[in-house]
């Protein structure tokens, strides 16, 4: 029958190598089952629940469960992953932010949009990205501290300055000068508490702050995140002009590996533990240069609760932490291991 010869070309079709239908072709997940066949592409089902919401640009169908005209069959041949990456992604500026599969949805809602909806990475594209500059000037939602309520507030980035800042109706001046050289943004949806919900990260005098923000408007805040980046990436090009842009794209911004709090002692590991505010940092490098990851304490350490600890052991000294729990323990220490593995 037709059908199936149909579903078992399109499959075969799916599967072929170096034909990159065998990841998504907008967040890479691998095994795609899905298709647009008004695009020619191979989607995930995540991707493809954004694609159903984009009907004058795009079509999904199963690869499994829909039947294939043959002449759609003939449209996903010669067309496809690779012919949409280079269609679609002609100019996507080194700085701009590529979800993968486990991304929060506006950031590959957004980035699904501005390929096949907005047209931005276009190759006959004329209008340059607004976000290249590293500058930008609008309005976003910030939590408050005293009251723990989100309040409209005006925020400045400009790259020129090096800086980003923030105003209150009541300020005159700014409530903050963010340097570039330590700003952060990542997106932390559960956090927040807002699908659109951005942690933005800095140091100042020693101390690690986070403001958390949010818009109402997917695209403005993802165009936020993006102009943070083009700053940064603007700044680490002038730092560093020897690093090879490869490496420093990874540095332009970060996500947490883990985030929380712990219990710690002292450098004497004779002062009583406590919860704080950040007032540092601590380096982590590889398992080869001496750091290690351990669940006891160091010799002569004391400690007067009985919950599970995690001694870190660096080069210049040994960390000791209280998690509150074995599950707190076991997640805290997979996380450090992953780091001092990957490094």
């Amino acid at each position: 029958m037709d059908y199936d010869r149909n579903k078992a070309l399109l499959l075969e079709l799916q599967r072929a190598a170096g034909t990159g239908n065998d990841r998504c072709a907008d967040c890479g997940e691998p095994g795609p089952e899905w298709a647009s066949c008004k695009l020619g592409i191979f989607i995930c089902l995540n991707c493809s629940g954004i694609h159903r919401n984009l009907p004058e640009i795009s079509r999904v169908k199963s690869l499994r469960l829909d039947f294939w005209e043959s002449n759609l069959i003939e449209f996903m041949r010669s067309h496809g992953n690779l012919w949409a990456k280079a269609k679609y992604e002609a100019k996507v500026p080194p700085y701009y932010y590529i979800p993968k599969s486990h991304d929060c949805m506006v950031l590959r809602e957004q980035w699904i949009r501005a390929k096949y909806e907005r047209g931005e990475f276009l190759d006959t594209r004329v209008c340059p990205d607004p976000c290249s500059a590293g500058s930008r000037e609008g309005c976003l939602w910030k939590l408050g501290k005293v009251r723990r309520q989100f309040q409209k507030r005006q925020f400045l980035l400009s790259t020129r300055e090096g800086v980003m800042k923030y105003y209150s109706k009541e300020s005159r001046g700014p409530k903050a000068v963010i340097s570039i050289e330590t700003l952060n943004a990542m997106f932390q949806v559960e956090k927040i508490g807002h699908n659109h919900g951005l942690q933005i990260t800095y140091i100042t005098d020693g101390q690690t702050r986070n403001l958390f923000v949010y818009h109402e408007s997917g695209k403005e805040i993802v165009d936020w995140f993006n102009a943070i980046r083009a700053a940064r990436y603007h700044y680490l090009r002038i730092t560093f002009p020897n690093v090879p842009e490869p490496e420093l794209i990874p540095r332009i911004t970060r996500n947490f590996v883990k985030e929380g709090y712990m219990e710690k002692t002292g450098p004497k590991q004779k002062e009583a533990f406590k919860d704080a505010f950040a007032l540092g940092q601590v380096y982590l490098g590889r398992r080869d240069e001496g750091y290690e990851v351990r669940d006891d304490l160091p010799q002569k350490v004391c400690v007067k609760k009985k919950k599970p600890v995690i001694t870190l052991v660096t080069p210049v000294r040994e960390f000791v932490f209280i998690c509150e729990n074995d599950r707190r323990q076991k997640e805290w220490m997979d996380a450090l291991n992953e780091v001092i593995t990957q490094l």
